[in-house]
């Protein structure tokens, strides 16, 4: 399948491990010019000459705060000075943050609220008049199944990641008129680099085994998985998609 995204030019944040890595790999694969955004800049330029080697494609990158108004500006200034376009934008950075409410403080529902959500608008508000411009274009949002299906004890994320959804199709609703289309993917179990820091204590396979009994397909994600879906999404393939909240679980989410 052709996903015509060659000399595309997208963004990617929390681009330098796990699934944003895999997803920067994909688009360069498929001959897009990939900006790579995370905030290690000696570790996210490791990563990116690794990807270059590897896919022999255009991949840039850019250290980069969401939770910094300035920093978001200045990335996307520094994108449309070198390449004149945004034709993408995956808003992908974020962590894990799971506990039961009497325990979550102030200061971790703002840190939360600053990296998941805001980082998204501060991105977007900079990136949408470029996409308009260019007559349209495509953001792809990381969200979670809790979203949808919150479970116990898993705050502040199930509610971060749930405005980011409500963010999400009120996006694609105001800007569908300008051909600027807006998708969320509902992350369940998939392999990452967060599976691989909590795994510090018993083999990381162990522990995709365990979560896997979870899983109705019966298998933990692959972070290719979530890197195909994002390239479909940015790709002439999705023109008429827009607005939805796709569940990349293998059926885990109770809510569809």
């Amino acid at each position: 399948m052709n996903l015509e995204l060659t000399d595309k030019v997208v963004i990617v944040t929390g681009g330098s491990d796990g699934l944003g890595r895999a997803t920067v790999e994909r688009l360069a694969n498929e001959g897009a010019s990939v900006i790579a955004c995370a905030r290690r800049e000696k570790h996210l330029q490791t990563a990116v000459n690794e990807l270059k080697e590897a896919t022999q494609g255009e991949i840039t990158a850019v250290a980069m705060d969401v939770t910094s108004e300035d920093e978001c500006k200045r990335t996307i200034e520094t994108v449309i000075q070198k390449y004149g376009r945004i034709d993408a934008l995956i808003n992908n950075a974020g962590t894990s943050a799971a506990h039961g409410f009497e325990t979550v403080t102030d200061e971790l529902w703002h840190a939360d609220i600053e990296l998941k959500l805001m980082g998204a608008v501060r991105m977007c508000r900079h990136v949408i008049p470029y996409l308009r411009d260019l007559g349209g274009g495509s953001i792809v949002n990381a969200t979670i199944g809790a979203a949808k299906a919150p479970a116990a004890a898993a705050l502040p994320t199930s509610v971060t990641r749930a405005a980011g959804l409500n963010l999400t199709k009120s996006l694609a609703n105001e800007y569908a008129s300008s051909n600027i289309r807006v998708n969320s993917i509902c992350i369940g179990y998939i392999k990452s680099a967060q599976w691989e820091r909590r795994a510090a204590e018993q083999p990381l396979e162990n522990l995709y085994s365990e979560l896997a009994t979870k899983v109705p397909l019966g298998r933990v994600g692959e972070s290719s998985d979530y890197a195909d879906l994002v390239a479909f999404l940015c790709s002439a393939r999705a023109s008429y998609i827009t607005g939805t909240a796709i569940n990349l679980d293998g059926g885990m989410c109770p809510v569809v």
